[in-house]
């Protein structure tokens, strides 16, 4: 990597009211209004947050996000204030002293109140999809055509909302279910923005050598309005794939946190890890071969690489 050397953010402290602190994330209130969330560089996989950092991953996650926002908003309403230091700092001053911890990496946003589904969209049959498809021939008990492969394509793709798990893994639902939990109107207005965003950035990411498999989008409502909010195409919340290397019939390559994913199921088919926190401590390799994949597909989607000059 020509990058240079930074120390990642595993954690923020910043003069702020705490509003809750995520996997990657740590929000704070500003007021009544406004959030503040800032994406560290803390990685998860298989539901275990890693002790280690990965340099870049958090700018990388919140301006990939602002990239994809700013391109949606003449059709889609977000919550997206600012993901600009400057523009932040100006607008909550007491956030001065901490530009450096919060440049590239933060997003000051609207408050919204968050539906309690996961918006999920597949394109491509993969992940738990292909792993109900295979034992049961459903996804979240709803019969697909038969004699599908793993990671074949759906045309038109599936919508699948799915519960948000505190802990653990998120559940498929049905469409039906999801409706009854949001009520008609609104369920109906998540499935049209979702595939909205999804044939969008699935359009663009295609010229750019990038099929994404499949996502994940959350949505909130604000007077009365549906804002897109949360991360969105990001290699967090989305299965990103190589064009180039696209076979149906078998499990694809993916431009994420892969390095580290398979380093853990390789210690674990060892024997030296039982699947569980704590995880097994990461050689730099894999940390730094993890930082290359999310600074990759920034670059390959936006056609720029990230601005790494302001982050510490």
């Amino acid at each position: 990597m020509s990058e240079t050397a930074v120390t990642p953010l595993a954690s923020s402290a910043l003069p702020l009211p705490s509003h809750r602190r995520g996997k990657v994330r740590d929000v704070y209130e500003v007021d009544a209004d406004r959030l503040l969330i800032v994406a560290t560089d803390r990685v998860s996989a298989f539901d275990v947050v890693m002790r280690e950092a990965v340099p870049y991953k958090g700018a990388v996650l919140t301006q990939l996000t602002a990239w994809w926002l700013r391109r949606l908003e003449d059709d889609v309403r977000h919550h997206m204030i600012s993901a600009d230091a400057d523009d932040i700092v100006a607008a909550v001053p007491a956030l001065a002293p901490h530009r450096s911890t919060i440049a590239g990496r933060a997003m000051l946003c609207y408050r919204a109140e968050v539906f309690p589904v996961e918006c999920v969209v597949r394109g491509y049959l993969s992940g738990s999809a292909w792993k109900e498809y295979k034992a049961s021939g459903t996804l979240a008990g709803e019969r697909l055509a038969p004699g599908l492969r793993e990671s074949d394509r759906f045309d038109p793709p599936v919508f699948s909302p799915a519960t948000k798990a505190e802990t653990g893994h998120d559940e498929n639902i049905t469409v039906a279910r999801m409706r009854d939990v949001v009520g008609e109107e609104a369920g109906a207005e998540l499935e049209r923005l979702t595939r909205l965003v999804y044939e969008r950035g699935r359009a663009l990411a295609a010229e750019r050598g990038i099929l994404i498999a499949d996502t994940k989008l959350e949505f909130g409502m604000r007077f009365g309005n549906v804002l897109l909010v949360d991360e969105v195409l990001t290699p967090d919340s989305s299965r990103f794939w190589p064009v180039d290397s696209y076979r149906p019939g078998r499990a694809q390559p993916s431009f994420d946190k892969q390095p580290l994913r398979d380093y853990l199921a390789a210690e674990r088919e060892a024997g030296r890890w039982n699947g569980e926190a704590p995880a097994p401590p990461l050689p730099a390799e894999v940390i730094a071969a993890t930082s290359e994949r999310y600074l990759d597909v920034f670059r390959r989607l936006t056609g720029d690489d990230l601005d790494l000059s302001e982050l510490r």
